[in-house]
């Protein structure tokens, strides 16, 4: 048995099950369901996610048995793609110090970081400004656009403070781009006293919060869909930004709960 075992790569307890097929019961079969349903809803979710999920809706079980039945029904993440710059940090305006890689989070409302990022229409390029609370990596303010003009990511930021009134002494995060740079958008955080923060020159890990939250957006909503027209991006966007990655996308960084579950148990 032994010889034949090193001869076939097979542990004895790997040739017994190939003799004897194990039945699958009821709650496996379940389990399996339940596996491909999540697998589906979320491409992108790996195994560790995937067994989070699962535990979240009541099954017994670890992430190395959920890693050998994903391998064994082929369950595969959508694979990466590349990303194109929007940052244009070539301008005369004033730059700020990096004041958020010293930051120790305990609240909200203590860390805000922002960015951009293109999408592609089937006859354009838009534009999305986002704005996240790196305490609970929630969406708090968003704006969707034709061009890359300072409005845009003034309007994601007045979209933040009226949904948060954050008290003075909020840190805001954001790369070195002209929009974030630009005298309406400085402006209006020191009317709120609020202390701006800027990423160094060429170091996109600075801002990797919203590096993180992008590249989910982009695999988990963006590469899923061919946008009809801008209306058709507005509305399915927001509804993914409100509505799935706010309330139901397990986020690893939160111990994998979503963001507003965090946030309601932060303020308990």
């Amino acid at each position: 048995m032994s010889a034949l075992c090193q001869m076939t790569g097979l542990n004895r307890a790997g040739f017994y099950r190939w003799r004897v097929p194990r039945q699958a019961v009821p709650v496996e079969v379940e389990l399996r369901d339940q596996m491909q349903k999540v697998a589906l809803e979320w491409p992108a979710y790996g195994y560790r996610r995937i067994t989070f999920e699962l535990q979240r809706r009541g099954f017994d079980v670890n992430h190395k048995r959920v890693l050998r039945m994903m391998r064994e029904d082929n369950l595969l993440c959508m694979r990466s793609r590349c990303f194109v710059v929007t940052t244009d940090s070539r301008h005369p305006l004033p730059i700020y110090p990096n004041l958020a890689r010293q930051m120790q989070l305990t609240a909200l409302n203590q860390l805000w970081v922002a960015d951009i990022t293109y999408i592609r229409l089937r006859t354009e390029f838009v534009y999305l400004a986002v704005v996240l609370e790196a305490f609970s990596r929630r969406v708090i303010g968003w704006a969707l656009g034709r061009t890359l003009e300072a409005e845009l990511a003034v309007a994601a930021l007045r979209m933040a403070l009226i949904e948060r009134r954050p008290a003075p002494g909020l840190v805001h995060h954001s790369d070195r781009g002209v929009q974030y740079a630009s005298q309406a958008y400085t402006e209006m955080l020191k009317q709120h006293q609020a202390t701006i923060s800027m990423s160094r020159k060429g170091n996109p890990y600075d801002n990797a919060a919203c590096e993180s939250f992008m590249k989910t957006l982009k695999y988990e909503e963006v590469y899923r869909n061919e946008y009809r027209d801008f209306h058709d991006a507005h509305t399915s966007i927001g509804e993914f930004l409100e509505l799935v990655y706010n309330q139901k996308r397990l986020h690893s960084a939160l111990g994998y709960v979503p963001p507003a579950e965090f946030e309601n148990g932060a303020a308990q």
